[in-house]
């Protein structure tokens, strides 16, 4: 599998006192450190390398993972530094670590999905970049991707476009030539850099059927957990 950037470093305001001090991979979900949950599904899927962006109290997630050798893992990390740099410059920045091709998935999510399909979807793709997409038709978030008959025809977030279905599903897949070329050190959003690719038709969709699950807020939280407990069973 392909090296995963794994994107950690945000202030995780919505989640107030719960994330006062530490980061919100580190949040508790029965028991254990979201992040392990995490990382378990993603070794079970056959990651073994990976890169995590981190900004805010970074020292805390870095003391918890270590270098990943006692998990059976390679762990490095990229550090924003003293101005956050956003999802987008966090990649950037990380490239040097990463390498031709990669995976970026955001520290909060858990994608219960057959990721060996998605990366061999990708590698077999002409476009800059790959993004899972789910049809959310604005269930769990407002919806941001047109996707029809297999093409991702459009992505942006922030509008309302009655022909959005789908939503960014949180698993994108880059060649490195998608971040190159822009500014070094300078915080933009992943999400601004998706939109051109799609613009340009730079952009592949694969589609996924599975629900997602975050820890970006407390109902989030919740049902996460309950899902993470039938799975146990």
């Amino acid at each position: 599998m392909l090296p995963l950037a794994i994107l950690a470093g945000g202030f995780a305001t919505r989640l107030g006192s719960l994330t006062k001090d530490f980061p919100k991979c580190l949040i508790e979900i029965n028991g254990r450190p979201f992040i392990d949950w995490q990382l378990d599904l993603l070794q079970e899927n056959g990651f073994t390398d990976f890169v995590f962006c981190l900004s805010y109290k970074s020292e805390l997630v870095q003391e918890h993972l270590g270098d990943g050798k006692k998990i059976g893992v390679r762990i490095q990390y990229s550090l924003d530094g003293k101005e956050q740099l956003g999802t987008g410059g966090a990649v950037q920045k990380a490239l040097p670590l990463l390498g031709d091709q990669f995976g970026v998935l955001y520290g909060d999510s858990y994608l219960p999905i057959d990721y060996l399909s998605v990366e061999k979807a990708f590698l077999n793709s002409n476009g800059l970049g790959m993004m899972t997409v789910f049809q959310n038709k604005n269930q769990f978030d407002l919806s941001n991707v047109e996707f029809e008959n297999g093409n991702l025809i459009n992505y942006e977030k922030g509008i309302n476009d009655p022909k959005m279905h789908h939503i960014d599903y949180g698993l994108t897949y880059f060649r490195a030539a998608a971040l190159e070329f822009r500014p070094k050190d300078q915080s933009f959003d992943l999400s601004v850099l998706c939109h051109e690719l799609a613009r340009q038709k730079e952009l592949v969709g694969f589609e996924v059927f599975n629900r997602f699950y975050e820890i970006g807020s407390l109902q989030g939280i919740d049902e996460l957990s309950a899902h993470l407990r039938g799975v146990s069973q």
